[in-house]
């Protein structure tokens, strides 16, 4: 069990305790994490959040897309999307993340899906529309970062409409579905912000209560 107590699960299946999956191949999980997050900065720091962060994607061979900030349940938190080489065989893995840092723990929220038998049809079109000049950039968060997976114009998100069925469109959508509707647990929320000091006495809470509840809005 994670702090995370609720969350709309429209459209997916539970297939094991805190992993879920949809009809288009979207895979869903909760986690909880009972130490210090493993961030390079805290997220009052941004700039050296997001270096540290595309330059730790980079060097295990993968690729940042975008590390933005906002709030989970009005918690502070951070949403990244990955994209890594697909394991064994062509294309790429696409991995979106909601990560709920406290000083002692964490909790995340993780999307993610893979590229099909087809591979690599939004890269070229986007490509031949932009032309080679345009289409490659330095990593926005990192600039002189060589390592991983190049940058490209085709994982921003203006893309998304025509690729909607691409899996970094699913799972960028899903990751800006679900994220309102999540609920945590109140002695998660209060327990002091990643990157502040506490005493080695405080414990945070393991579960939320009970079983995870499905939310549908609306």
């Amino acid at each position: 069990m994670t702090p995370i107590t609720g969350m709309d699960l429209t459209g997916f299946i539970e297939r094991e305790p805190g992993v879920w999956t949809d009809e288009r191949g979207l895979v869903l999980s909760v986690h909880f994490f009972p130490q210090v997050p493993d961030l390079p900065a805290p997220l009052h720091e941004p700039e050296r959040l997001r270096q540290g962060i595309a330059q730790g994607v980079g060097g295990r061979g993968g690729g940042l897309i975008e590390a933005v900030f906002g709030t989970v349940d009005e918690v502070p938190a951070v949403r990244q999307l990955i994209k890594v080489p697909r394991p064994g065989g062509q294309g790429q893995v696409f991995l979106g993340s909601w990560t709920v840092p406290k000083a002692t723990c964490s909790t995340v929220l993780k999307v993610q899906a893979a590229e099909g038998a087809t591979t690599g049809v939004r890269e070229a079109m986007v490509m031949a529309q932009v032309g080679p000049a345009e289409y490659f950039r330095p990593h926005p968060y990192a600039p002189g970062l060589r390592d991983g997976l190049p940058c490209h114009v085709a994982d921003d998100e203006g893309w998304d409409p025509h690729f909607p069925d691409h899996p970094l469109t699913l799972v960028r959508a899903t990751l800006n579905r679900i994220a309102p509707s999540i609920t945590l647990d109140e002695r998660f929320k209060v327990l002091p912000p990643f990157g502040t000091p506490t005493p080695p006495a405080a414990q945070p809470p393991a579960t939320g209560r009970g079983r995870l509840r499905r939310r549908k809005d609306g």
